[in-house]
Protein backbone atom coordinates (compact mmCIF):
# COMPACT_ATOMS: atom_id res chain seq x y z
CA UNK A 1 0.00 0.00 0.00
CA UNK A 2 1.83 3.41 -0.96
CA UNK A 3 -0.56 6.39 0.72
CA UNK A 4 1.20 9.38 -0.07
CA UNK A 5 -1.22 11.09 2.05
CA UNK A 6 -0.94 8.62 5.42
CA UNK A 7 3.25 9.38 4.87
CA UNK A 8 3.92 5.91 4.53
CA UNK A 9 5.95 6.83 1.54
CA UNK A 10 7.41 10.07 0.57
CA UNK A 11 6.59 11.85 -2.39
CA UNK A 12 9.83 12.09 -4.00
CA UNK A 13 9.72 8.31 -3.49
CA UNK A 14 6.34 8.06 -4.75
CA UNK A 15 7.27 9.78 -8.30
CA UNK A 16 10.13 7.50 -8.50
CA UNK A 17 7.93 4.31 -8.07
CA UNK A 18 5.47 5.98 -11.09
CA UNK A 19 7.97 6.00 -13.42
CA UNK A 20 7.48 2.61 -14.80
CA UNK A 21 7.02 2.86 -18.21
CA UNK A 22 8.67 2.83 -21.67
CA UNK A 23 8.14 3.52 -25.17
CA UNK A 24 6.45 0.68 -26.23
CA UNK A 25 4.34 0.67 -23.13
CA UNK A 26 3.47 4.47 -24.06
CA UNK A 27 2.58 3.62 -27.87
CA UNK A 28 0.72 0.09 -26.54
CA UNK A 29 -1.78 2.74 -24.66
CA UNK A 30 -1.80 5.10 -27.51
CA UNK A 31 -2.81 1.72 -29.89
CA UNK A 32 -5.52 0.61 -27.54
CA UNK A 33 -6.83 4.48 -27.11
CA UNK A 34 -7.21 4.50 -30.97
CA UNK A 35 -8.39 1.15 -30.79
CA UNK A 36 -11.90 2.49 -28.74
CA UNK A 37 -12.18 5.41 -30.51
CA UNK A 38 -12.08 3.35 -33.85
CA UNK A 39 -14.39 0.88 -32.24
CA UNK A 40 -16.68 4.09 -31.30
CA UNK A 41 -16.95 5.25 -34.86
CA UNK A 42 -17.97 1.81 -35.57
CA UNK A 43 -14.98 0.44 -36.94
CA UNK A 44 -13.91 -2.66 -35.30
CA UNK A 45 -10.87 -3.43 -38.03
CA UNK A 46 -8.20 -2.51 -35.18
CA UNK A 47 -6.98 -5.34 -33.47
CA UNK A 48 -5.84 -5.52 -29.46
CA UNK A 49 -2.03 -4.74 -29.08
CA UNK A 50 -1.28 -8.16 -28.27
CA UNK A 51 -2.54 -9.63 -32.06
CA UNK A 52 -1.29 -6.82 -33.39
CA UNK A 53 1.62 -7.37 -35.92
CA UNK A 54 4.82 -6.47 -35.22
CA UNK A 55 4.82 -3.42 -38.22
CA UNK A 56 1.23 -2.26 -36.42
CA UNK A 57 3.61 -2.04 -33.24
CA UNK A 58 6.46 -0.56 -34.69
CA UNK A 59 4.38 2.05 -36.32
CA UNK A 60 2.89 2.97 -33.15
CA UNK A 61 6.30 3.06 -31.27
CA UNK A 62 8.25 5.12 -34.11
CA UNK A 63 5.34 7.45 -33.22
CA UNK A 64 6.18 7.74 -29.51
CA UNK A 65 9.83 7.81 -30.56
CA UNK A 66 9.12 10.82 -32.67
CA UNK A 67 7.06 12.75 -29.76
CA UNK A 68 10.19 12.21 -27.96
CA UNK A 69 12.61 13.77 -30.45
CA UNK A 70 10.05 16.45 -30.54
CA UNK A 71 7.80 17.16 -27.36
CA UNK A 72 5.85 19.79 -29.58
CA UNK A 73 4.57 17.66 -32.43
CA UNK A 74 1.59 18.77 -33.73
CA UNK A 75 -1.12 16.01 -34.48
CA UNK A 76 -0.56 17.30 -38.21
CA UNK A 77 3.32 16.57 -38.59
CA UNK A 78 2.46 13.05 -36.34
CA UNK A 79 0.43 12.15 -38.91
CA UNK A 80 2.46 13.44 -42.09
CA UNK A 81 5.54 10.97 -40.08
CA UNK A 82 3.43 8.03 -40.01
CA UNK A 83 2.57 9.03 -43.32
CA UNK A 84 6.53 8.91 -44.55
CA UNK A 85 6.93 5.62 -42.81
CA UNK A 86 4.28 4.22 -44.49
CA UNK A 87 5.69 5.35 -48.22
CA UNK A 88 8.94 4.25 -47.12
CA UNK A 89 7.30 0.68 -46.09
CA UNK A 90 5.94 0.39 -49.37
CA UNK A 91 2.03 1.70 -48.89
CA UNK A 92 -0.34 3.44 -50.94
CA UNK A 93 -3.68 4.73 -51.13
CA UNK A 94 -6.53 2.72 -50.99
CA UNK A 95 -10.18 3.26 -50.19
CA UNK A 96 -10.40 0.28 -47.71
CA UNK A 97 -7.09 -0.89 -45.59
CA UNK A 98 -6.02 -3.89 -47.10
CA UNK A 99 -2.48 -5.24 -45.45
CA UNK A 100 -1.93 -7.62 -47.90
CA UNK A 101 -1.54 -5.04 -50.59
CA UNK A 102 -0.48 -2.44 -48.40
CA UNK A 103 -3.65 -0.01 -48.96
CA UNK A 104 -4.84 2.77 -46.33
CA UNK A 105 -7.72 4.94 -46.66
CA UNK A 106 -5.63 7.19 -44.24
CA UNK A 107 -2.55 7.38 -46.59
CA UNK A 108 -3.25 11.32 -47.54
CA UNK A 109 -2.30 14.40 -46.67
CA UNK A 110 -3.66 15.77 -43.30
CA UNK A 111 -5.35 18.16 -44.91
CA UNK A 112 -7.20 15.70 -46.93
CA UNK A 113 -8.42 13.83 -44.10
CA UNK A 114 -11.82 13.91 -42.59
CA UNK A 115 -12.63 15.23 -39.33
CA UNK A 116 -12.90 11.60 -37.85
CA UNK A 117 -9.55 10.55 -39.20
CA UNK A 118 -7.75 13.63 -37.58
CA UNK A 119 -9.10 12.82 -34.03
CA UNK A 120 -7.13 9.88 -34.10
CA UNK A 121 -4.00 12.00 -34.48
CA UNK A 122 -4.39 13.88 -31.71
CA UNK A 123 -5.89 11.20 -29.39
CA UNK A 124 -2.24 9.84 -30.32
CA UNK A 125 -0.30 12.67 -29.45
CA UNK A 126 -2.54 13.43 -26.31
CA UNK A 127 -2.11 10.09 -25.05
CA UNK A 128 1.57 10.21 -25.60
CA UNK A 129 2.56 13.94 -24.42
CA UNK A 130 0.75 12.92 -21.33
CA UNK A 131 2.55 9.72 -20.35
CA UNK A 132 5.80 10.77 -21.75
CA UNK A 133 6.24 11.97 -17.64
CA UNK A 134 6.21 8.47 -16.74
CA UNK A 135 8.93 7.29 -18.75
CA UNK A 136 11.86 4.87 -16.64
Amino acid sequence: MHSLASGLITETHYKALIKIMDTLDIAEIAHQANKAYCEAMGDTSQVDWSNAQEWQRNSAHQGVLAHLANPYMTPEASHEGWLKLKTEEGWKYGEVKDVEKKEHPCFLPYCDLPISQKAKDFIFSAVVKALIKHLR
